[in-house]
């Protein structure tokens, strides 16, 4: 039984195997024989081949064909040649077009066709496995490292006919709409008259897609023209950027950017590297003079790998039985689908880093950033399909040696901005302080570059005059190139754009409107019934009196709250809301039963006036069901004095602000107050040019107002605003700064819309992405931050409003808050007197009546028994 089992493991085993030999083809083009990717072919069989821990019993066989570069009838025949040879997968080649030509046979006979060259079509195909990433993932890249830069003005400079296919996307679909494209085709022959044209236009911002094998013809283009100082950046798309000569590039300040798969610094790569090195044939090598790979001899190494990889996979699951395909009959390879799918399954770090795939397309990928600096090419970040691109060295971008160059600065004067100091000896730099001078402090440091602080002469931002066609203020200094930055509270707005250019915005805001602090709500006498709303007191005065009402009628016909009362033997007459029981009331033999109901119709409302004050009385219900209305009533009256007791506590405490507006929309809707803004900055322009209709509404008032609701300076705005019945509109920062110095000043609502502050430079400056890089790293490291709350918080002239608020809330209540409450005590106190006077007249009156005496006399004689202090009298009328 034993043997038998081994027979048949043995007999899956072996049908579960992988053949000996397996063929494998390989295409490549006459130009590439003994090139560093057919070396780097054969080197990865060889070492898989050598190294049995992947295919133990397993070898590898290839067979390469040389065909035209463009012959693509020849190339579909020499791959028919080798599928009718049993190959397992062909390989290559690296042309565009030819690989195209086999990709299809071998969609049609399900060969597994594995490439490492640029695909231009991003649609699925059958059975293709590609290691090169895909182009429109090189595309987004392009354009995130474009959108970090912040270009806005690029020239693309491609060689090949293909190469405008390839960068297409960055054309059409650019990472910002105001970017403009300047794209031309330039061979060795033409290299210097386009770049002259680039130079002509003032671009200075170059995508450079040209043969590797002319790259030096065009580096020597770049110096004849002496297009390599600081202002020009090259960004390459060839992944081969440091098998290059350099050398010339590398003290001049000329900014060199690519991107690499291959990660030379990882151990595991420069280990295989070392090997490649040891193996190469006498004349022919895979790695340059460097040690270093090029990216297409890389990928064809992986490639095998991958494909070894997908045999050893399907080997644990699967048998393969090689075929002799025929490109005339075209039926398919049986095996070829599973064995496709395995080397689509397959994951691996090889020496382009992470390889795994997607329908036959790489994903998951990293392309690792280099910038040209002073010494060599050097990483500085690192681009991922997921993630975008992640700079690690934001000060290489702007790194320069250019520490000589003075720059002029225009400003204008604006606290906290840019103030003057009032020390009238200082010169030059010295006499200006404020967050912006501080901010430009840091820049310079960062950047490297001097500078002259001037300010703007007609003391305006920049406004458009529709009528005269023409800017004004800072705008115009930079469109004349007078000046080489602009750094104030200037925001960055389309128009502007449109003729300037600006940094990456160095503080955010928005709109807001100034108003003056409103006086505080005048106590009214009776203020302490503002805890609840009129309708509560009706209800509770409502159910005051249906309580009461229900209290007297269930005592009425409960029995039992009709009790005996306490004998009283002088007292012969019927008791008050007593009655009579007997069975027979003119017998001698039963007496006669008197019982008295104490919840008299006045009882019932006094008992609920008594609970509802807190205080009781002297009733007490003995049925349940009265029990159960005061027990009702009790509860109602816990939870409305509870409720009105922790609400008087806020009502008499807090002091109320009248304002008279609470937005912008209020703002509109009255012609009492007037508002305005700066005249000529962004804010004036929001309004003129907004398409909003309360916005508009809000301009034609502000249009039209005599006299003028514009300001020239924040200042003045700021005592308008103080002077009563006058809004400002101004920049949110700007308002803060002045909330913060007068208690008196408030904000009204929230902001208007959200923009932001940049440094300006002129139309293509290169400066701008060099400032803009240092902007995110003190935005970064909180240095803007700290700025901020130095010259808005730290100034010592400070309005102290927490203290203020404090000194508000502790006052003690006044007669203004509580004096009502004595107003109701001095009324009720005067009722009870009157009823008391109503009720001696009428019991007088009564007693008169009884006696048969004169009333006058009567009433002075019972008078003066009521004055006295006698604590003993007479019982009269109906209580005798």
């Amino acid at each position: 039984m034993a043997l038998l089992f081994a027979i048949i493991v043995i007999l899956v085993t072996t049908a579960m195997s992988l053949p000996p030999v397996i063929r494998i083809g390989a295409i490549f083009t006459e130009d590439q024989k003994d090139s560093p990717s057919e070396l780097a072919f054969k080197y990865a069989i060889y070492k898989i081949n050598k190294d049995k821990t992947l295919l133990a019993n397993t070898t590898l066989v290839y067979d390469i064909q040389y065909v035209p570069k463009d012959d693509s009838f020849r190339t579909s025949k020499k791959a028919c040649k080798q599928l009718s040879r049993s190959v397992q997968g062909i390989f290559g080649p690296s042309d565009p077009l030819l690989g195209a030509h086999i990709q299809s046979i071998c969609e049609a006979l399900d060969v597994p066709h594995l490439e490492a060259r640029v695909d231009f079509e991003p649609t699925f195909k059958e059975f293709s496995i590609n290691l090169y990433p895909s182009q429109d993932h090189l595309n987004k890249a392009f354009k995130d490292l474009m959108s970090f830069l912040n270009w806005t003005r690029v020239a693309i400079i491609y060689e090949e006919d293909y190469g405008l296919f390839k960068l297409q996307d960055l054309v059409k679909s650019p990472p910002s709409a105001r970017t403009e494209m300047y794209i031309r085709q330039a061979g060795p022959g033409s290299y210097r008259q386009v770049l002259r044209e680039v130079r002509h236009k003032e671009i200075y911002k170059l995508i450079v897609d040209t043969d590797p094998a002319h790259m030096q013809q065009f580096f020597r283009a770049i110096l004849q023209l002496q297009m390599n100082d600081y202002r020009y950046h090259y960004m390459f798309t060839t992944f081969d950027i440091e098998t290059f000569d350099l050398e010339d590039f590398k003290y001049n300040s000329v900014n060199m950017t690519a991107f690499r798969l291959v990660d030379l610094e990882e151990p595991k790569v420069a280990e295989v590297l070392r090997q490649m090195e040891r193996f190469q044939p006498i004349g022919h090598a895979i790695l340059n003079k460097t040690g270093v790979i090029q990216a297409e001899p890389a990928l064809v190494y992986d490639s095998v790998q991958v494909f070894a990889h997908g045999l050893a996979a399907l080997d644990r699951s699967h048998d393969l039985r090689p075929a002799n395909l025929s490109c005339e009959k075209e039926e398919p390879w049986d095996d070829g689908l599973s064995l496709y799918n395995y080397i689509n399954a397959a994951g691996l770090h090889g020496l382009t880093g992470h390889i795994e795939f997607n329908e036959g397309k790489r994903n998951n990928f990293k392309l690792d950033l280099l910038k040209l600096k002073k010494e060599e090419l050097v990483k500085v970040g690192e681009w991922k399909p997921g993630s975008g691109v992640n700079v690690t060295d934001v000060g290489a971008f702007y790194e320069t040696s250019a520490t000589n160059i003075t720059l002029v600065v225009m400003t204008r004067e604006e606290k906290p901005y840019v103030m003057v100091k009032e020390d009238k000896n200082l010169t030059g730099n010295a006499r200006f302080e404020g967050f912006c001078i501080d901010l430009l402090k840091w820049i310079a440091g960062q950047v490297g570059f001097q500078y002259a602080i001037r300010l703007v002469p007609d003391h305006m931002y920049g406004v458009y005059d529709p009528k005269t066609k023409e800017w004004n203020g800072i705008v115009r200094e930079l469109m004349e190139k007078r000046a080489d930055l602009a750094v104030a509270s200037m925001t960055i707005n389309y128009a502007r754009e449109s003729v300037i250019d600006f940094t990456k915005p160095f503080m955010n805001l928005g709109i807001g409107i100034l108003f003056k602090v409103s006086g505080r709500m005048p106590s009214r006498l009776f203020s302490f019934m503002n805890p609840l709303a009129v309708e509560i007191w009706l209800s509770m005065l409502g159910a005051y009196v249906m309580v009461s009402l229900t209290i007297w009628i269930v005592a009425r016909f409960s029995p039992y709250e009709w009790i005996e009362p306490t004998p009283c033997p002088s007292c012969k007459c019927p008791l008050q809301g007593s009655h009579v029981s007997a069975l027979d009331p003119d017998s001698d033999d039963i007496p006669l039963l008197r019982t008295v109901n104490e919840f008299t119709l006045a009882n019932s409302f006094w008992f609920t006036v008594g609970t509802l004050m807190q205080q009781g009385s002297d009733l007490n219900p003995k049925a349940t069901s009265t029990r159960i209305v005061g027990g009702i009533w009790w509860f109602f009256t816990l939870i409305i004095i509870s409720s009105y007791t922790a609400n008087l506590a806020a009502f008499l405490t807090v002091e109320r602000m009248i304002t008279p507006i609470e937005n912008a929309a209020d703002l509109a809707e009255q012609t009492q107050i007037s508002y305005g803004t700066l005249e000529g900055g962004s804010t004036m322009t929001f309004f003129r040019d907004s398409k909003i209709g309360i916005y508009k509404k809000m301009w034609e008032f502000m249009e039209t107002k005599s006299p003028s609701v514009f300001v020239k300076s924040y200042e003045d705005g700021v005592k308008r605003v103080l002077e009563g019945d006058y809004a400002f509109l101004m920049e949110s920062t700007m308002l803060d700064y002045a909330v913060q110095r007068d208690c008196n000043l408030t904000q009204i609502g929230g902001l208007l819309d959200s923009k932001g502050y940049g440094i300006a430079t002129p139309k293509g400056s290169p400066w701008r992405d060099k400032i803009s890089l240092a902007i995110l790293e003190l935005q970064e490291k909180g240095v803007i931050q700290i700025l901020y709350d130095k010259w808005w918080k730290n100034t010592g002239d400070v309005c102290n409003r927490d203290e203020k608020s404090k000194e508000s809330k502790a006052n003690a209540l006044g007669v203004e808050n509580i004096g009502g409450v004595f107003v109701v005590l001095v009324c009720g106190l005067a009722l009870a007197i009157l009823v008391a006077v109503l009720e001696f007249c009428w019991n007088s009156k009564k007693n008169a009546q009884s006696d048969r005496q004169e009333g006058g006399a009567l009433s002075m004689t019972e008078m003066k028994k009521s004055l006295s202090f006698d604590q003993v009298g007479a019982a009269r009328g109906g209580n005798t």
